[in-house]
């Protein structure tokens, strides 16, 4: 089996980890998405990781917390962090070498991002997990997702969600909503289709980088996406 991708950036959410929880890690999620990535990393494929912290802190309701957005932002960057050590320290239970950056300065549980640091982890197999998000506030992580993605010179983003693609609505409100195989960037915005936030996507398709939005949840689906397999809805 050959990839289709040599170098993925996948871009999961922090609610993902919930798992059947209302908040906080799932083990059992933790351990799927670890077996997930390992069957990919064994086909030679160079895989980076941003993770979402929703799961665990979401800094956006400054009316309902007091807490304003930059603060609030800050917050959930560090929320990210630890997601990124369970998924550090699940990946490594599977065998899986895997180096966790921070945009912010942790030294004692991530090395600091650097570009080339990050890009060499990668071309010797290890997991490249980004936590911190971009290091600033007013970007979500799918932001992050994006720019680190063009830095690393990936071949494709991969959004890994709870649903199976992009629907003309949304599957779980409209039963007629269909789902698009492919569909262009100018598509997307025309038709207001939530794929990520305007930031991100506008970076993708500034610097020509794909997106496949697929379900993660689903067994295998990760290496039929990365082995060229019509899963999901291909963005380009």
């Amino acid at each position: 089996m050959l990839p289709k991708y040599s170098r993925i950036l996948l871009k999961l959410s922090g609610e993902s980890l919930m798992g059947t929880r209302n908040y906080g890690i799932d083990s059992k999620m933790l351990e799927q998405y670890a077996k997930e990535i390992k069957m990919v990393t064994n086909l030679g494929v160079q895989v980076a990781i941003v993770i979402g912290g929703g799961n665990i802190y979401r800094g956006m309701n400054e009316a309902e917390t007091g807490i304003e957005r930059a603060q609030g932002d800050y917050m959930g960057m560090l929320a990210t962090v630890i997601n990124g050590m369970a998924l550090q320290a699940a990946l490594e239970k599977e065998g899986v070498n895997t180096r966790l950056q921070s945009a912010i300065k942790m030294e004692q549980v991530a090395e600091p991002y650097i570009r080339r640091r990050a890009m060499r982890h990668l071309e010797k197999g290890r997991v490249v997990i980004f936590g911190a998000g971009t290091g600033n506030p007013y970007f979500t992580t799918d932001t992050a997702g994006s720019l680190r993605a063009i830095e690393i010179k990936a071949d494709v983003i991969l959004k890994g969600t709870r649903v199976d693609g992009i629907y003309t609505a949304d599957p779980e409100k409209d039963p007629t909503a269909t789902r698009y195989e492919t569909i262009s960037f100018k598509e997307v915005i025309q038709n207001n289709l939530k794929v990520m936030d305007m930031t991100a996507f506008t970076l993708c398709q500034e610097n020509n980088l794909p997106i496949i939005v697929f379900d993660m949840n689903k067994s295998r689906n990760l290496l039929n996406v990365v082995t060229g397999n019509a899963v999901g809805t291909l963005v380009q």
